[in-house]
């Protein structure tokens, strides 16, 4: 039971806890919005989001995503980069 003004045991983070995010792009570069587990994911570290996309870039690639573009919050650090050979 939480009494009145007492925070959650659990919350998402907030984009400032984890500042890492891909975005994700078809081939006209456009954002391509995906929907379960591989939905707005944010990173903690820019090796964390790296090591995530190159786990699951085919399945991103499968979903209609033709590139991605790495962001730390709202500066763009490089991309678009293409999941096609």
């Amino acid at each position: 039971m939480n009494l009145p003004d007492q925070p959650p045991t659990f919350r998402p983070p907030t984009p400032a806890e984890r500042p890492w995010a891909w975005r994700l792009e078809n081939a006209a570069g456009e954002e391509v919005e995906v929907t379960g587990e591989h939905a707005d994911q944010r990173f903690s570290s820019q090796a964390d989001a790296e090591s995530w996309v190159g786990e699951i870039w085919a399945d991103l690639a499968a979903l209609g995503v033709d590139a991605v573009t790495l962001f730390e919050a709202d500066r763009l650090v490089y991309g678009p980069m293409s999941l096609h050979a």
